[in-house]
């Protein structure tokens, strides 16, 4: 027997009475499409964990790539991460989803700390070629060699070009592989910085206009399985223009590459960032642009140089066996914008045009003990590699810093789900 709206209505507040036997049909009845709405649906995460020791004294002034700020000998929770969604279907019309939330130290500086939602957007599947894919919503950063989630990494810390790429963009990106060998994505977001506000139009100053938007794009070339033991390699390109956090406008250029080898096991990588920002101003305005960005001399009467940014990393990897690998990356950073990442990544004392080239090694070493746990034990080692003086260390809160070496040795144990 079927119930209708305004009998159950009537029952919800007391005023009819229906049977035990109808009210557990009724029950049964509305849970079918709730049941079938999540059918498909996927539950996974992790929990991130560290422990770090910093040899020596004065912490006030660590290296400041993504992170590294607050976790000096100690032990951390870095994030812990739940994700919901339901994949697309390939070859027909196809909706999906993600909603994935993340808390902890690492996860506040991923979503910007304003609140834990890291990704939600709506996944729309067009059976166009050989098919279309569309996200709507808020989406993880497609630039980089590297992810924010770390178990995905090489290493456990994090380059100073991920430093400065933003995390997560909300807007709309749309993705198309012509061939095996050759994807494309492409999309539109409010701006290029992350920010806690999932709609925000990081507008700073007087350089408003809410009609500017940021363009993202990715190529990505793939190594079929004809080309033996290179197969699986692959070449990425990228560039994305729009607001940025400190100025009316940020460009980044992106090329990065994984190389396998004729060794099973042992693979390489590469990657280079460069990030412009412009501090935009009116035609003969000469105030200077003020809102926490490292500023230059002007550039034009219309605009102020706010900094430049590159970074170039080399990676290289073996695999041992199932439980085991081995992981290295060399990277040398340089820029006038180095030394914003400072204020970025929370860390204190560094004076602005103090550190300006950086150079850091790092070294990782993964045996996964137990199942669905990675265990790493890494050793990194930052150089202040310019001449403006110390940039690391120092004792006390807000303390000028008193060294120009960093030296980390971390143990990270992350429970994937």
């Amino acid at each position: 027997m079927k119930i209708n709206k305004w009998t159950l209505g009537l029952a919800a507040v007391g005023l009819v009475s229906l049977a035990p036997a109808l009210l557990a049909q009724t029950a049964a009845q509305q849970q079918v499409p709730l049941l079938t709405s999540l059918s498909a649906t996927t539950i996974s995460g992790y929990v991130d964990t560290s422990a770090v020791w910093n040899p020596g004294t004065g912490n006030a002034n660590p290296a400041p790539y993504a992170f590294n700020a607050g976790k000096q000998d100690g032990f951390n929770l870095d994030a812990v991460d739940i994700k919901l969604s339901k994949p697309l279907e390939e070859g027909k019309w196809s909706a999906g989803y993600v909603a994935e939330l993340s808390y902890g130290t690492d996860a506040q500086g991923i979503d910007a700390g304003a609140y834990p939602i890291r990704q939600a957007y709506v996944d729309l599947g067009i059976p166009i070629g050989n098919g279309l894919e569309i996200k709507l919503g808020r989406f993880d950063n497609i630039l980089g060699y590297e992810t924010s989630d770390s178990m995905n990494d090489p290493n456990w810390t994090r380059s100073y070009g991920y430093s400065f790429e933003p995390t997560e963009h909300t807007g709309l990106l749309a993705s198309y592989k012509f061939a095996d060998w050759i994807g494309l994505q492409v999309g539109v977001a409010n701006e290029l910085t992350t920010s806690g506000a999932a709609n925000s139009r990081n507008l700073p100053g007087t350089y408003q206009n809410e009609g500017k938007k940021a363009v993202l794009s990715l190529l990505t070339l793939t190594a079929p399985d004809s080309w033996g033991c290179l197969k699986g390699s692959a070449l990425y390109g990228g560039f994305d223009i729009g607001q940025g956090a400190a100025s009316a406008s940020t460009e980044e250029w992106y090329v990065g590459a994984t190389i396998n080898t004729p060794l099973t096991g042992l693979s390489f990588g590469a990657s280079w960032d460069s990030i412009q920002d412009v501090a935009l101003v009116n035609p003969g305005t000469p105030a200077t642009y003020a809102a926490g960005a490292l500023v230059a001399a002007p550039t034009a009467a219309y605009g102020y140089d706010a900094g430049y940014f590159q970074s170039i990393a080399g990676y290289a990897q073996y695999v041992i066996n199932d439980k085991a690998k081995v992981s290295a990356r060399y990277e040398y950073a340089n820029g006038t914008a180095l030394s914003n990442l400072e204020t970025a990544n929370g860390t204190d004392g560094i004076p602005y045009g103090t550190l300006n080239k950086v150079m850091a090694l790092t070294g990782t070493f993964e045996y996964d003990l137990w199942a669905n746990v990675i265990s790493r034990i890494e050793v990194r080692w930052d150089k202040n590699a310019g001449s403006g003086g110390y940039a690391f260390g120092g004792i006390g809160s807000g303390a000028a810093p008193t060294a120009n070496n960093e030296i980390l040795i971390a143990a990270n144990v992350i429970y994937k789900f």
